[in-house]
Formats: C-alpha cells, structure tokens, sequence
C-alpha cells in the first residue's frame, strides 16, 4: 500500500496496482502496472520520473524494476484491482480463474507488455 500511494502521489499517475516478482539475486523485485492521468504520455523520461518519486516519498528500498504503463487495469465487476493476474502475469505464471473479471482486453494489454519488454532485454 506504500509503495502504491508513492506512486499514485506523482502527478501524472491515475491508478496504480504494485505486484512483487520473484527475483534470483533479491528474493523479489518490485513490479508497477500504471494508468497515466489524461494528457501524460508514457515515455523512458517518465518512467524514471516515477521511480524517482517512489524513492523520494518511500526511500531507496522503493524502486521498482519495471513500470508499465497501461491504459487499464484488470478490475472485478466490483471495481477492485486483480493483482493476482498482475502478479501471475509478472512471474510468467498461470492466471487462473477470471470469471469475476470485467474487461479481458485488460489482461491481454499486460500480457503484451510483459512480453514486448522481455523480447526488447532478450
């Protein structure tokens, strides 16, 4: 929740949901899925922006490893945010059961992400 409130306090950050990822050298790694405020565009600038932010308000133990930037997140019917599918997502692992999700094309857009970044490191 700390490290999600760091986040959401930069100015152009809508929404955010924050999953740990399973690291081989760190035991974990922090993982940020956000949605940009109308008008910010994602960019490698931003990106450090936010990481930034995060450690100012929290500290050094706050960077993340990642921040995707989506134009959705998975949510319930409810309205609450899935990180398990952001989690499961993260660590490459099966998804599971979506049947309270709301909007799929939310899945499949982190699902893309995730993959177009590890082909960019491959």
């Amino acid at each position: 929740a700390e490290l999600e409130d760091a986040a959401i306090s930069h100015p152009q950050v809508a929404e955010v949901a924050v999953v740990s990822k399973a690291d081989p050298i760190k035991g974990e790694s922090i993982i940020v899925f956000a949605l940009l405020k109308e008008g910010s565009t994602p960019s490698v600038s931003l990106k450090k922006e936010v990481t930034d932010h995060m450690r100012r308000m929290v500290g050094p133990i706050a960077t993340p490893d990642e921040i995707y930037f989506v134009s959705k997140l998975p949510k319930t019917r409810s309205g609450k945010i899935m990180r398990r599918v952001l989690k499961a997502v993260a660590n490459d692992a099966t998804i599971g059961d979506l049947t309270t999700l709301e909007d799929e094309a939310s899945v499949e857009e982190i699902v893309r992400a995730c993959q177009e970044l590890k082909k960019a490191e491959e």
